[in-house]
Formats: C-alpha cells, structure tokens, sequence
C-alpha cells in the first residue's frame, strides 16, 4: 500500500488542480479579470453622445466625428520622431512630455496622445498609421453647436479629472464628461454607456482576434435625447440686448417653473470650447478676470434686491394685518426714525397708499409697513423670525434645488444673526430698517428674483425653476412638478399685483408700456459703492427690474440686472419690456427701445477705475475692492443709521 501512496497523491493533487481551473473557467469567471490581464487589448467603443433640444424642437447640441491618437508608452518602437511631429502638427518638444506623462500615467494602459484630431488631419494621418507602433487612431464624437448663444446654459464636455475617475469607475484617463450647464447637469443621461472589445494578443504582443469569439464584447447605448426649456429664439434676443453690458436675465414661465431664458454677460460663443483648440480657448476666457465670461452671473451675481424687494416686504406686512389697502402715510420725501435716523426719498412727496407706494416706490410707505410688522411683536428677534419665514416663502435664502450645478442661496436675516450682530445692543426695527427697501443684509441672485417674480405672478406659489422639459424615455424629477406654496394668503396678492401694474400705468415705468401687453412690473437702482484706500467711494448704480405678463394668466415673469446701468428703468427696464414682447408676440412694436439699448454701451463705464467689481481683488494689490450697492429709485439716496 505505501509503494501506491506518492502516487494517490499526485493524483489527488493533479485533480484537485484540474477541478480549480474547471471551476474558474467554467463557473467563476470574472469579467473584471479581463480588464486586468496584459494579453487582452481593451478597446472602447463610445455611444453617440444625447442631442439638447429647445423647448420648441430647435436643435441645439448635436455630435460631430473626432480622432484621437492613443498611445501604448510600452509597445512604442523606435520611431521617424520628426515626420511623425509633422503629421500630427506639433513639435518635437511637446512630443517627449506627452509621452513621459503618458508612460508615467501607466506603460501598459492606452493614453490619448492628441485629442480631437480633425477628419483632414484623421484622413492624412491613417495611411501611415502602421509605421507607427504603439500609437492607434480611436474614433470618438465632439459636441457640435447649432447654436452662438447659451454657452452658460449648453456648458461644454471635456476630459476627465483624475479625481473624477477615482469617484467614479466608468470614466478611464481621457473620456470627455459634462462641465457646466446641462451637459454637467445632465451627463449620465446625455453620456450613454460605452461599449468595450477585448482583443487576444499573442507572445510576440501582436493581435490575433477576438478574445473568445467576442464573447464578452459589449455594444454602446446611445445617450438620451433632452430637450430643455430654453427658448433658443428669446435666448439670443437677450444675449443681443446685453451686449456690451455686464449682467444677468432671468426668465421663467409662472405656470410650470420652466427657464425660458438665463443670460449671463458678457458670454461666449460655445464652439470656441470644441476640438483642439479648447484648451487654449478656455485658457484666454478663464483668465478673463474683468468680463468673466465663464461665471454665470444670472445664478451666481448676489446683490441687494433694491425696489423689487418691498412687494414682499408690503406682502408680509398685509399678512400680519398691519397695514391694508386703505393705510396711508404723508412722505415729506424724507423718513426720520429714532435719534437721528434719515432716509431719503424721491418719490415725489405727497399721501401714499399701497397703489402709490408700489407704483412711485416710496422709500417712507415701505419704512413705515416694516416698522410696524416688527414693532407688532414685544420682542424684536421674534418678529424678525417671522419676518424672515414669510421672505424665505418665495425661496429667497436658500438654494432653490434647481437642475442648475451652480447657484448661491444669498442671504434673509433672522433674529439670530442680528442677535449675533448686536450681542449688548437693544436693536429694533430702526436699527435695520434699510431691509425695508431691499437694503441692508438682504441678497439675492437674479435668479431669487426671478423666481420671486413668479410667485407673486402666481398669487401664492411657485415651482421650483428647472431647465428641463423632457428626457427620452424617463420622466423628470417628480421635485419640478410639485407646488411651492408661500405663507401669503391668496386674497393679499391682488393689491400688490395692481401696484406693479401701476407701475406701468402711473409710476417709475410709465414710459416702458408695450401695447397690447398688460405688464407688472417694479423698478429699481442698487447703489453701488466700493472701498478704495479705506475710503467708500460710490460708483455707478447698478439697475434692476422684475416684470411679469399678462397680469392675468401670466406667461412669463423675469428679473433683469444690469452693473452699472443707472436707474432701474434705464436700461434693466427697457430690456424687460423687449424680452416680454420678444417672448408674447415674436416681434417687437417698440423699436424705439430697441434702438436705444442696441446703441447704448455701458463700456465707458466698465473702463472706469474700480468700476463694476463685484468681488476683492488680490489681498496684497494696493486696494481691496468690495462691492457695497445701496438702493434708491432714480437717483442716488442717504441712509444714515443711527448709532448705538
């Protein structure tokens, strides 16, 4: 029996080996182990990328054929370095570090070499492609803009980060992805999946087939088609009217919350982010620090409301029973409060109910409405939580959920921050009564206002503003389609609803009526001040404007802001009239606004020193640059806080 031993044994080894590789082979396979094994070449097959749609059909984004050159650094022979740099139109230098970085990226793995060959650079090319080994030609789609406007709203795709491959184990070095805009918001509906060939080499690393009859190939799926709500037509009626200003417009449909229009200016044509040229490109218009054209401003510009801001504030007030239509108060054009406390006004002087509050945008009605909603209450941080509850309402304060990847939720002040502002003082609604006229510690976006704009336009509700309509074979986020109600009974809009349509009948916007169209609507002129050498110094005002039409069933409700564009009505109002009847009749009856915001330029203003900077600048320049608007009507105006 022991002589049988050594023998049993290499036979139950022998099986039991046998019996792994059966088990491996046959029930175990992994797919992952391909990806994984030197002797099967991986080649990715990528989808067509979604087309984007406007809300009427128009073709906005579709796909255009592009070639890269991919590098394997570790089958790469010894090579005419020279004609090869010729062909490719680069030079000799750029040659040896995209090949360190891809040989140090991975010897063994594809690289791209040179992205976004064109198909006259792809046809010279291929013809010599096999004299280069270890360089391969992949066939890939660009983006391809049917359209020169809504870079801001398109975005563009571009490769992939390091960091966004190890978040997500789809993306390989070199595979483009959404940036900005819908293709950022949308990628994983736009993107597809890709489809992938695994290809058998043998000893000599010389490909011979299929690895398994293509057993474990897989086919790409195309990307989902989408169409947005943007009408492309007002879309680039508004980019005409903006340029060569600075600012933002926001256009929404009351009805559904759909984004007609987001304007953001100065802008870019989205084409001149396609191809080789993208990076260069990008490059020039992300170092583009006086236009910013890559920042949206109509989502990202946070700024005091100005005028706009007290049809809340005579909201709030209506609600908590402090004031009703028949209330009026005498403005002497001045409004004193505590001790010393003034607040200038130009509305003309004279008695001034709700109507005329609204429609002249007196700086005293809306004092006194504020005052009385805080001084309701014993103790003041209370109110102002109440206060702030009935703002945030109209979702002001906060980040609204849009579909948008950016978007800042500006600011509505509570009682905690003043009781954080004022730790050993007594304060009131004297000490913070610029809130009353969109000042103060109030910020919001174009896109607050806009959204504000809607509600009111609705009488009490919103949807939460989103840029898509529809998604092929899915349906949109459930979010979009669901009511936002304010605290503001229904009965207290009608008022304020005829003030704004007033305000074109009678008021600060007399001179923008469109006929045929019944618009409300509500001026305003944040003052805009900035500190140089420690002093405040005051620059040009900045204008504002919301509007909505028709006044009943409305159709359309926006917000307009323009950097340094005077008076609300001046420049903020005409474009809101024009993109109203741009958007309701497809034609425009008041050629004479035209004319005069197609002739009018705001550059001598922007070429100002300091003008129109939003933001600090570099903490070691000379002078540190904050932008500080306060709000008036027509005209610059004085606030003078008392002191402690």
């Amino acid at each position: 029996m022991r002589q049988f031993l050594l023998f049993i044994l290499i036979i139950i080894v022998g099986f039991t080996f046998l019996g792994r590789l059966f088990y491996l082979q046959i029930y175990s396979f992994n797919t992952q182990s391909l990806y994984e094994d030197n002797a099967i070449r991986k080649v990715y097959d990528y989808p067509k990328r979604g087309f984007v749609y406007d809300r009427n059909g128009t073709l906005l984004v579709g796909n255009q054929p592009s070639y890269d050159v991919m590098v394997i650094p570790r089958e790469v022979k010894p090579l005419d370095t020279l004609e090869f740099c010729s062909l490719l139109k680069i030079s000799k230098e750029q040659f040896i570090k995209t090949f360190n970085k891809a040989y140090h990226y991975s010897p063994r793995l594809p690289y791209v070499f040179i992205p976004h060959l064109s198909k006259e650079d792809y046809a010279v090319l291929q013809e010599k492609m096999r004299k280069y080994e270890g360089f391969y030609i992949q066939k890939r789609l660009l983006r391809d803009y049917q359209t020169d406007v809504g870079a801001n709203v398109l975005g563009f795709i571009a490769e992939v980060t390091p960091s966004q491959i190890d978040r997500s184990p789809y993306y390989k070095m070199g595979d483009l992805i959404g940036k900005q805009g819908v293709e950022l918001s949308y990628e994983e509906e736009l993107r597809g999946v890709k489809g992938i060939k695994f290809i058998q080499k043998d000893r000599f690393n010389r490909d011979i087939g299929p690895y398994k009859e293509g057993k474990f190939d897989t086919l790409p799926k195309q990307g989902k088609d989408i169409t947005i709500s943007i009408d492309s037509k007002l879309q680039e009626y508004g980019e005409l009217l903006m340029q060569h200003k600075r600012g933002g417009i926001v256009a929404i449909e009351p009805s559904s919350g759909e984004i007609l229009a987001l304007v953001s200016a100065p802008s870019y044509n989205p084409n001149l982010l396609v191809g080789r040229k993208r990076s260069r490109n990008y490059t020039k218009l992300y170092n583009d620090s006086i236009n910013l054209p890559l920042i949206d401003k109509s989502l990202l510009r946070v700024h005091e409301p100005g005028s706009p801001f007290k049809s809340l504030v005579a909201l709030t007030a209506l609600q908590e029973g402090v004031l009703n239509t028949q209330t009026s108060i005498s403005c002497s054009g001045v409004y004193r409060y505590g001790r010393r406390g003034t607040m200038g006004c130009h509305c003309g002087g004279g008695t001034r109910s709700l109507n005329l509050g609204i429609a002249k945008s007196c700086n005293s009605y809306f004092a006194n409405a504020f005052r009385k909603t805080i001084d309701k209450y014993d103790n003041a941080s209370h109110a102002m939580d109440i206060w702030s509850g009935h703002i945030k309402s109209f979702g002001l304060g906060q980040y609204l959920g849009t579909d948008l990847p950016i978007g800042k939720k500006g600011n509505i002040p509570d009682g905690a921050y003043y009781d954080k502002w004022y730790p050993d003082f007594n304060w009131g609604a004297t000490t913070i009564i610029s809130n009353a006229i969109g000042q103060g510690e109030v910020q919001v976006t174009p896109m607050h206002l806009a959204n504000m704009t809607a509600a009111i336009a609705n009488r009490g509700y919103y949807y939460t503003p989103h840029i898509i309509k529809n998604i092929e074979g899915q349906e949109i986020d459930k979010k979009f389609t669901t009511k936002h109600e304010t605290s503001i009974d229904q009965i207290h809009f009608e008022p304020v609803v005829q003030g704004l349509f007033d305000v074109y009948n009678k008021g600060t916007a007399h001179f923008l009526q469109v006929p045929g169209i019944e618009i409300c609507g509500k001026t305003g002129t944040a003052e805009n001040f900035t500190i140089i050498d420690s002093v405040r110094t005051q620059l040009t005002d900045h204008s504002i404007f919301i509007a909505f039409a028709p006044k009943d069933n409305p159709k359309i409700a926006l917000a307009v802001f323009v950097e340094n564009g005077y008076f609300g009505a001046r420049f903020a109002g005409r474009i809101a009239s024009l993109m109203i009847e741009k958007y309701l009749k497809d034609e425009i009856s008041r050629k004479d606004l035209e004319h005069w915001i197609l002739t009018h330029s705001l550059e001598n203003e922007y070429a100002k020193p300091y003008s129109g900077q939003p933001f600090k600048i570099n903490a070691q320049s000379q002078y540190q640059i904050i932008d500080l608007p306060k709000n008036s009507e027509t005209e610059s105006q004085s606030i003078t806080i008392p002191p402690k």
